[in-house]
Parts: structure tokens; C-alpha cells; sequence
């Protein structure tokens, strides 16, 4: 970054911090105990769209990556395109196997950062549900390096239950980094994995 670019107040892109999500399994016990919610064993990956011959390797790649593992409990992952134009790869994983989601989610990470494509990533959720079947998202920014919980109405009106998502901040405070700014608890309405 150049004397211009400091000058002008750009910036070069924060680098990731995709180890932030190996304290999700933990989390999960703590949200299970404190809350209520148990893990649904689905967890996506957001990133802005990218064409190119790079970006359908990196695909192949992750779809390779996955598909090894014979312990799946589902499709090993799937592809699709939001209204907003992003792009979602959900994965899939039993239950009770949430640090194996999570090193899906990592791996998949990586090869995009490595990729050359770490710019382009959004945030991460894993999917949570209590025992009236509400859903519960714990979304990671990468570009924050923090989570927040994201709890959509049930019903399918873009509407959040705010409680919910301030009682389950407080219930994992000490085992994940919160984001503080709660302006920056965007909704992830349709999320694939919610």
C-alpha cells in the first residue's frame, strides 16, 4: 500500500481469520446446554460471485475435497445463487458431528483464500434448531473476524426475533468472539443451511 493509498484512505482487504470457526464446536455444547439449541448438521459458505476458469477449479476442488469423505451423512455439497447474486455452498454432515462440518467449512475456506478468492468471502453459518423446531444461524464475517446469531420467525416472514438473538449472545459470550456492532447483524433471509 502506497503513500496514495493511505492518503485517499483506501485500504487493502483484511485477510481472513478462518480459524475463528474451530470454536464453534464448543460453542455448540455450551448453546445446547445454555439454550437449548442442537446443531442441525448443515453449514454454509457465502462469497461474492466470480467467473472464470480459477474459480470453476476451485469448485471442482471443493466438490472433489468433499465427496472423498465416506462418512457423509448427505450430499457432500451444493452449489446455488441467492436473488442478491452471491453465491452459497451448503454442506452437510450428521448432527452430532459438528467439528466435522466445521472442517468442511474450513477446508472449503482455504482453498477459496488460497484460491486467490479471499476478498470474496461473505460469512459462514451452521445451522442450529431448538426443540419447537425454531431455526438459529451462527454467521461468521470473515471480514470481521466475529459471529452473531441470526434467528429468523418461523413462517416465512423476513422477520427476526431479536430476543432470541440478544439471549444467545449472552449464552455464548465466552466462547465466541460476538461482534459487538449489532448494526452489523445482517439478516441472511433463505440462507442454504437455515
Amino acid at each position: 500500500m502506497g503513500l496514495l493509498d493511505t492518503i485517499l484512505g483506501r485500504s487493502k482487504p483484511v485477510r481472513p481469520d478462518l480459524d475463528q470457526l474451530f470454536s464453534v464446536p464448543s460453542a455448540a455444547l455450551t448453546l445446547q446446554a445454555g439454550a437449548g439449541y442442537r446443531p442441525t448438521g448443515l453449514g454454509s459458505v457465502c462469497f461474492a460471485g466470480v467467473e472464470g476458469g480459477g474459480f470453476a477449479r476451485i469448485t471442482q476442488e471443493v466438490r472433489e475435497l468433499l465427496d472423498a469423505d465416506k462418512d457423509r451423512s448427505g450430499p457432500p455439497v451444493a452449489f446455488s445463487q441467492d436473488a442478491y447474486g452471491y453465491t452459497w455452498l451448503l454442506a452437510q454432515r450428521a448432527p452430532d458431528d459438528t467439528a466435522a462440518l466445521v472442517n468442511d467449512l474450513h477446508a472449503v475456506n482455504t482453498l477459496l483464500q488460497d484460491g486467490g478468492f479471499g476478498p470474496h468471502l461473505l460469512c459462514s453459518l451452521l445451522g442450529f434448531e431448538d426443540a419447537e423446531q425454531r431455526p438459529l444461524a451462527l454467521v461468521y464475517l470473515y471480514k470481521r473476524g466475529s459471529f452473531y446469531p441470526f434467528a429468523p420467525v418461523p413462517g416465512g416472514a423476513e422477520k427476526r426475533d431479536s430476543p432470541r438473538e440478544l439471549q444467545v449472545r449472552a449464552v455464548l459470550g465466552d466462547d465466541l468472539r460476538i461482534e459487538p456492532d449489532l448494526s452489523r447483524w445482517f439478516p441472511v433471509w433463505g440462507a442454504p443451511g437455515l
